[in-house]
């Protein structure tokens, strides 16, 4: 992913050190469940979405670094939690906090991580920052609930699936999009364009990474294929299987999905079924569709080098295969 980001190399290099040098917590499992967390890499999105912005304004990098890495670590927390509620011990390739530390660190891990972006982003004393931020973290913690609240449960609808990934990740998303160009006094319309395709993009993003959970290269995946499912979680795949798949197909998914102790041979023949079906073109035509209107959206802003950059983005994360 390099390549799309050259304008801000430098720049997220330093949010890279930065987050070492401010992760260095008293307690040496918090050091090293942190260092774990960052050598596990990432693609930084929400970072380089924060510098990237901040270019349409008065951009001063010492300014936005700090920032920027206060997204990622607000990131790297909700990650840390999502592995104690799904049980995961595999991400990126990597064991988890979770899987090295238990639930109890990893809670507590999570929440320390998130308190120390908070420090960071009180510095700024922005209240539309603050405001923005809020909303986020509230609005994420009910997505999360409701993808608790739902799982196993297979009477679900697409308008569901897409109401819980706009919490989950799209929001995210579209505030780093949008932060960078506060901070940096950008123009408000500017702002409001980049939420906006912040947003599309997040739910382009998750749609994808909900596809890549059925039909990615496990050790590019770096999890293995079907965790959803293992985890009850519904995604669209599944969802368009239900709703528009013929009956032997539905009922096939109902025997091997509406409990949580479906065996591996089960998810192994969900999986099959699903990329054997159209649910994954459905999908990523889905997926495609945000993109598009994420692109529409860039043609409200200045024609220059980082509208370029945000548009390569929008088309790789559209082709993405990790």
């Amino acid at each position: 992913m390099n390549y799309l980001f050259y304008e801000i190399e430098g720049e997220l290099r330093q949010v890279e050190e930065y987050l070492l040098e401010y992760i260095q917590a008293g307690h040496a499992d918090l050091r090293k469940s942190f260092v774990h967390l960052l050598k596990a890499g990432g693609k930084r999105i929400r970072p380089a979405f924060a510098l990237l912005s901040a270019k349409y304004g008065q951009y001063e990098s010492g300014k936005i670094i700090p920032l920027a890495a206060a997204l990622e670590l607000i990131h790297m927390a909700t990650l840390v939690h999502d592995d104690v509620i799904d049980s995961s011990i595999i991400r990126r390739g990597r064991q988890t906090v979770k899987a090295q530390y238990g639930n109890n660190f990893s809670l507590h891990s999570g929440d320390f991580l998130f308190a120390k972006a908070l420090i960071i982003i009180e510095k700024y004393k922005n209240n539309k920052i603050n405001q923005l931020l809020a909303h986020v973290s509230v609005e994420m913690c009910q997505g999360e609930l409701e993808q608790i609240a739902s799982a196993f449960k297979l009477e679900q609808n697409i308008r569901n699936y897409f109401y819980r990934i706009k919490r989950k990740t799209s929001l995210l998303i579209s505030a780093s999009c949008q932060i960078g160009a506060i901070a940096a006094q950008a123009d408000p319309h500017i702002v409001k364009t980049l939420g906006r395709y912040g947003h599309y993009l997040g739910m382009a993003f998750q749609i994808t990474d909900d596809v890549l959970d059925f039909i990615a290269d496990e050790k590019t995946l770096g999890k293995p294929v079907g965790s959803d499912l293992r985890q009850g979680i519904i995604t669209l795949p599944v969802i368009y299987l239900l709703n528009c798949g013929n009956e032997a197909v539905k009922k096939s998914l109902w025997e091997k999905l509406n409990s949580p102790v479906s065996s591996q041979d089960d998810i192994h023949d969900v999986v099959e079924l699903i990329k054997q079906s159209e649910a994954i073109p459905y999908s990523l035509d889905i997926a495609g569709l945000y993109v598009e209107k994420a692109l529409k959206e860039l043609e409200m802003l200045p024609a220059n080098e980082i509208t370029e950059s945000l548009h390569k983005l929008a088309v790789f994360i559209k082709r993405r295969q990790f």
